[in-house]
């Protein structure tokens, strides 16, 4: 029986995905780092990190070290997110239900820390999560189940009792690899994409999430 939800952050809870795409563009160009939206997808759902690691592997450049770049991408991507950014349709209404109806709320997510604690502090969402956890803390993001299975572990849940929100592929994969139920909300460019039949269930929205859906997982 699931007693315990573990949300996404980015594109799931914020808006965030194309202001990713905004500032690593432009900190990659400030560094004279080929990058186009285009090669965005060989890094989907990686950890900054690790993406800006693949970058310098893939197109190596002088100056500061990948990491340095991660960080300024993290300054960015933080101060455009509460410039520009908002919470998805739903999310709140999912967040007060699953926390009136006494499930155990985890977020598990590839971004670093210091960006999930600023943005759930500054939309007044922290409160709801009985645990925070980020890819920082393990030793390999998504589409490795590790984020996920550290999360349950905090919460004392086993991964057969949690259920995953999903926005990407890569973390639905994580999700399924950690022998978790799954519910995957793509963004409606890729809500067709065939790989999220992996998945337990499809929404087209948060709006659409319910307690009936959970229980029949």
């Amino acid at each position: 029986m699931i007693n315990t939800v573990l949300f996404d952050m980015d594109g799931l809870l914020f808006d965030t995905e194309p202001l990713w795409g905004v500032s690593m563009l432009r900190v990659a160009q400030a560094h004279g780092i080929p990058i186009t939206r285009e090669r965005f997808k060989d890094t989907r759902g990686f950890h900054i990190y690790e993406v800006t690691e693949f970058w310098s592997v893939k197109y190596p450049w002088e100056g500061k070290s990948s990491q340095e770049v991660a960080e300024e991408i993290l300054d960015d991507i933080i101060a455009l997110t509460i410039e520009q950014g908002s919470i998805m349709p739903g999310v709140v209404q999912a967040l007060e239900t699953l926390k009136a109806n006494g499930y155990k709320i985890g977020l598990a997510s590839s971004s670093p820390i210091r960006m999930i604690n600023a943005l759930v502090e500054h939309f007044g969402i922290k409160h709801y999560f009985d645990c925070i956890t980020s890819a920082d803390e393990v030793e390999l993001g998504k589409p490795h189940p590790a984020v996920f299975l550290h999360c349950a572990d905090q919460l004392g849940s086993l991964p057969l009792q949690c259920l995953v929100l999903e926005d990407s592929i890569n973390g639905v994969i994580a999700g399924k690899a950690a022998r978790m139920k799954v519910i995957a909300i793509p963004e409606a460019a890729h809500y067709e994409d065939p790989r999220f039949s992996l998945a337990d269930a499809k929404l087209q929205s948060m709006e659409a999430f319910n307690l009936d859906l959970v229980r029949s997982l």
